[in-house]
């Protein structure tokens, strides 16, 4: 007599895995959230490849964000993330991380909708600003009073980022807890979406 096959995952990484099937995992939020540290450490556990979409951007142009920004402003930039986020998403499954301002855009926000699952790592302001306050490639925080910026940026953008199909609070702790969130946060919206 055979041994019977074992249908259900036993590790957090295997349920979540299984729960993500082909979909691509895309992380959304402000600067400083963890989108590009903790998807990293999220692509490695579930074995799959991360994209940083704002290295791509740089790639693509062969400039960097700040420069982009001070070249065309901050609406051809939107545009050229657009159309690389739409490339980035037909494939999959992959961890993308995205720029801050890519989800507030009506047109790249559909396509990371069709094409994936979206987490929001939803910060407080002091976590925000002390992630980003050191170092001063942020075009949008290149003001007189940048934390204000910042709490404006909060302000202006949170209500389009709960639109994401989950949100997992990014704190004060260590990456690989915060990539735990998110692992769980895949399997209970699957769990849930099946009962």
């Amino acid at each position: 007599m055979s041994e019977p096959l074992l249908t259900v995952a036993d590790s957090l990484k295997d349920r979540a895995r299984a729960a993500l099937g082909s979909r691509n995992l895309v992380l959304v939020g402000l600067m400083g959230a963890g989108k590009s540290s903790v998807g990293r450490i999220v692509a490695s556990q579930l074995g799959i490849p991360f994209i940083d979409s704002d290295h791509e951007i740089e790639r693509v142009s062969r400039m960097t964000i700040a420069e982009l920004f001070a070249a065309y402003g901050e609406e051809e930039f939107r545009a050229l993330e657009m159309r690389v986020m739409k490339r980035l998403l037909k494939g999959g499954p992959r961890v993308v991380s995205t720029g801050g301002g890519a989800f507030i855009n009506d047109r790249t926000r559909r396509h990371i909708k069709k094409g994936g699952l979206s987490i929001w790592l939803k910060a407080d302001l002091d976590v925000l600003w002390e992630r980003v306050n050191k170092r001063d490639t942020r075009p949008l925080l290149k003001t007189e009073n940048p934390k204000q910026t910042l709490e404006n940026l909060m302000n202006a953008r949170y209500p389009i980022y709960a639109q994401a199909d989950l949100t997992v609070l990014s704190r004060d702790v260590r990456k690989e807890i915060m990539a735990d969130e998110v692992l769980k946060a895949v399997v209970e919206q699957k769990e849930s979406a099946a009962s």
